[in-house]
């Protein structure tokens, strides 16, 4: 009875237990059921939106058309500016070094009085000169008396003849004597006025390079102490290399009388200083050099510009802009609406059914006003993608907007932004 009861009671639990799980597996289906249904609807409701909505808009660009100009292309080299004129001042006379009359550094005119020398030797030359010109007047004028009186005594035969030639020989002799003295003389005078040295040409004079009290040693040899430098200021020079290839260049359009840096063009050209973003400063060329430096395979070229305002110097660097080409027609675009491909560069241009199209193209220079010159690969009439040229993909649809044109008013009557 009671072995019964036991068995009949496993068998029950057993039954209950098997129940609970058949149901909690039941439960579990419906849930991933409800899941996957709930899926299926959103995914339903997904595909609906974009059937009704067609997909995103097109994105927004700004287009414009090229713009026609006359541009000239410019190379650029690196120079230094140069003195026109560059005198050391060196005595002609040696003696001791006595005043300066002039602050380090000044601009001088021509003229000016720069150096004294002591005077006082050179004034006892003179004085030395004079007297004996006095002296040999004095003699010319006894012999001349003379002479005279020997003319009329060989005529009456008073005198012989070698007597009287005797007497016009001193009478020659005292003439010659006078002009040596006025030679002296001059000679004298020029050494007193060379005790004075002044400013041969108008300029700044650098520093002294002797002091008063100091011998100076002058005359034409080598061994002359150099007292000062003067550089011209205005106008002044600029110096500047450029290759072979760009001379060959410069040549060839001047033989095609299309003359842009040549010798005999006289062309303007521009230049910058150091701390100078724009090319403000105007010259001409004047000069190119007549050989080219084998060393280097460059040639000189050379520009003459005014400096009223005296701010070039000698020595200084700067940058140049000789014109390269002689003026052509081109098509500008904006700088910013170029695109670069590895070693290609490209602009966007949007065709007649809204389509971004890449067209490469071959670039010229910057303008000052920001516009690139393209030389070849597109039209007067292409439109250009001057904004959002990243948004803008090959072959896809774009909203072009030319370029200042007015925004689409919106239902308000406010302008309405473009999304």
């Amino acid at each position: 009875m009671g072995t019964g009861r036991v068995g009949a009671f496993s068998l029950q639990e057993s039954m209950n237990f098997e129940g609970s799980i058949s149901s909690f597996s039941l439960m579990q289906c419906g849930r991933r059921l409800a899941a996957l249904l709930v899926l299926a609807t959103l995914v339903a409701s997904c595909g609906e939106q974009q059937k009704q909505g067609g997909g995103p808009p097109p994105p927004a660009v700004t287009v414009a058309k090229p713009i026609k100009r006359t541009v000239v292309d410019y190379d650029e080299y690196v120079g230094r500016f140069a003195a026109i004129n560059s005198v050391e001042i060196r005595a002609r006379v040696s003696g001791y070094l006595d005043k300066l009359h002039f602050k380090d550094g000044q601009v001088v005119k021509q003229g000016d009085l720069l150096f004294t020398i002591d005077k006082r030797p050179f004034q006892n030359t003179l004085d030395q000169a004079r007297a004996n010109l006095v002296q040999a007047q004095s003699n010319v004028a006894f012999t001349e008396s003379d002479y005279t009186r020997g003319q009329q005594l060989v005529r009456d035969k008073t005198i012989t003849d070698q007597t009287f030639e005797q007497r016009a020989q001193a009478f020659r002799n005292a003439k010659a004597s006078v002009s040596a003295n006025e030679a002296a003389v001059r000679q004298a005078e020029l050494d007193m006025e060379f005790t004075e040295l002044r400013a041969p040409m108008n300029g700044r004079i650098g520093d002294r390079r002797v002091s008063p009290g100091n011998l100076v040693t002058g005359g034409t040899g080598g061994n002359t102490t150099l007292l000062a430098t003067i550089v011209s200021i205005d106008p002044i020079y600029f110096e500047f290399t450029f290759d072979e290839a760009s001379y060959l260049r410069y040549e060839r359009l001047s033989t095609a009388g299309q003359d842009v840096a040549s010798r005999n063009a006289g062309v303007q050209v521009a230049l910058k200083l150091i701390d100078e973003s724009d090319f403000d400063h105007k010259g001409r060329m004047d000069f190119v050099d007549n050989v080219i430096d084998r060393s280097t395979g460059t040639i000189r070229g050379r520009a003459v510009l005014a400096n009223s305002k005296e701010i070039f110097t000698p020595g200084m660097f700067a940058r140049v802009r000789v014109p390269g080409t002689a003026p052509y027609e081109a098509l500008l675009v904006p700088d910013a609406a170029i695109g670069t491909e590895q070693a290609r560069r490209f602009v966007m241009v949007v065709d007649d059914q809204d389509t971004a199209r890449p067209k490469y193209v071959t670039l010229g220079q910057v303008t000052k006003d920001g516009l690139r010159a393209i030389k070849d690969g597109i039209g007067p009439d292409d439109r250009i993608v001057v904004s959002g040229l990243m948004q803008a993909r090959p072959g896809q649809k774009v909203k072009p907007e030319e370029q200042g044109a007015k925004p689409t008013a919106g239902p308000d009557g406010a302008p309405q932004a473009a999304k």
